[in-house]
């Protein structure tokens, strides 16, 4: 299954979140700002299969981490998080870097339903 790297400032969503991948069999590594994600991103002891980011977090958020990731490290895959419209609003224009927004509230079915459609998606294009 996906080393999966989770950027979620809410520990209660970063929980269930994680609890939910792992469900379906992924490593799912949970951090809780926009810096720590970008450290282990940019680690050469690490290797993820997904990037699965809040846009709204402290240090960095998850717009500024996608253009980040997107320029260093094109080939990850990128999903974003967000229960603000405004903040789904700012990440238009990404479409070349993230592969979809998921809306909050979301249930344990739909992350993992996203999850699943963005890691087959990158694998059929590998």
């Amino acid at each position: 299954m996906a080393r999966i790297l989770l950027a979620e400032d809410d520990i209660a969503v970063c929980d269930f979140v994680r609890r939910a991948l792992e469900m379906d069999g992924h490593d799912v590594v949970p951090v809780h700002d926009g810096g720590e994600a970008l450290e282990k991103l940019m680690s050469p002891l690490e290797e993820f299969d997904l990037l699965l980011s809040d846009i709204r977090m402290p240090v960095i958020d998850g717009v500024a981490l996608a253009l980040q990731v997107g320029r260093d490290k094109p080939e990850l895959p990128i999903l974003l998080m967000t229960g603000y419209a405004e903040h789904r609003d700012r990440a238009y224009g990404l479409e070349s870097l993230i592969r979809g927004i998921v809306q909050k509230p979301f249930t344990l079915a739909q992350i993992r339903e996203e999850v699943d459609a963005v890691l087959n998606t990158s694998a059929t294009a590998a």
